[in-house]
């Protein structure tokens, strides 16, 4: 039986990594993607390309997503105690480690590096080492290149990566502020997805006659959703609403709040909020029942409030719906400046 491994940092894991687990799975019965992660060297290493730091779990479950249709390989975790400095990997400590964690005798290794045929030759001296591709012929960059222009450079990323690094915006607002339109204009602008407002297809489907328990329900559904489309998004997916909005409108409906509402707006994470005044004007659409002035303001100042308290910083979009549109685009753009 021919076993062997290949492995990496796949920091961040990129089609180049793909192509090269797929080559290596060719020359052997059974393959071990190897993830070498080091919190201390791989934090250091994201602080530097100016991105968000990603675990080794999280690089791991995107290998073994991307891979989940080939039973002869095996993802697995190595955790190296290396410094910061990632050119002083322990090449004992790490074969041994290697070796404890594949138990079949090793008969081929595979890097991309002719560099490292004498460390293989002498660590794995049973072993048959193959270099994959070292002149990029296939896939021109390397992880270093990527992580230096995420964006930039999005059509090398895996699409388990992608949806890591999907900028996320929640367009938030009361009742006829015009967050629908503007998340659909946005989602056209950029060529992305969007994500619905739950809450509205609980509203049509029970004619506003909502149970405090359909509350939950919605931000689950709703958070689920927004994971769901930024696997296909374009670089940034637009939110219509969020499970702060969700907690209001339970307090509006019930005059209560919920425990898993709460949990739930906890664990959502969006690099951008835009807050829409309620200075358009109203729309009853069926479904909307607080529409005179007072009452707006009322409510605008107890959402807010909400975000307030919540220590979720927005910023404020007022104006025409033209000027709303411009607005949150200027704002949009700098993302990615």
């Amino acid at each position: 039986m021919k076993t062997g491994f290949i492995g990496g940092k796949f920091l961040p894991f990129h089609i180049g990594h793909l192509y090269a687990i797929m080559y290596a799975s060719n020359f052997v019965d059974k393959l071990y993607v190897v993830l070498i992660s080091s919190i201390k060297r791989d934090r250091a290493l994201c602080e530097r390309a100016g991105i968000k730091y990603i675990s080794g779990s999280t690089r791991k479950s995107w290998i073994s997503e991307e891979l989940n249709n080939f039973e002869n390989i095996e993802v697995v975790e190595i955790v190296d105690t290396c410094s910061a400095d990632e050119s002083e990997y322990d090449w004992e400590n790490g074969t041994r480690d290697v070796r404890n964690i594949i138990v079949e005798p090793i008969t081929h290794v595979f890097s991309s590096e002719h560099s490292y045929t004498p460390f293989f030759a002498q660590y794995y001296p049973n072993a048959e080492h193959i270099v994959i591709d070292s002149r990029r012929d296939t896939v021109n960059i390397s992880a270093t290149e990527i992580k230096k222009d995420i964006y930039s450079n999005w059509e090398y990323l895996t699409k388990s990566a992608r949806q890591f690094f999907t900028k996320k915006v929640a367009i938030v607002g009361t009742e006829s502020c015009g967050k629908s339109t503007l998340t659909k204009q946005l989602a056209n602008l950029y060529y992305t997805n969007y994500c619905h407002e739950v809450g509205r297809d609980y509203c049509k489907r029970y004619k506003n006659n909502l149970t405090t328990e359909m509350f939950p329900q919605i931000a689950m559904e709703h958070i689920l959703l927004q994971n769901k489309l930024a696997y296909e998004s374009n670089k940034i997916l637009f939110v219509d609403s969020d499970a702060v909005i969700t907690q209001y409108y339970l307090g509006m409906y019930h005059d209560r709040t919920s425990k898993v509402v709460e949990n739930i707006i906890d664990q959502q994470e969006f690099d951008l909020i835009l807050y829409l005044e309620p200075d358009v004007p109203w729309v009853d659409d069926g479904l909307r029942f607080q529409g005179e002035v007072a009452e707006r303001e009322r409510n605008n100042r107890t959402l807010k409030d909400m975000y307030t308290r919540r220590r979720m910083p927005f910023h404020t979009i007022t104006g025409t719906y033209l000027e709303r549109l411009l607005s949150a685009k200027k704002i949009v753009d700098t993302l990615f400046n």
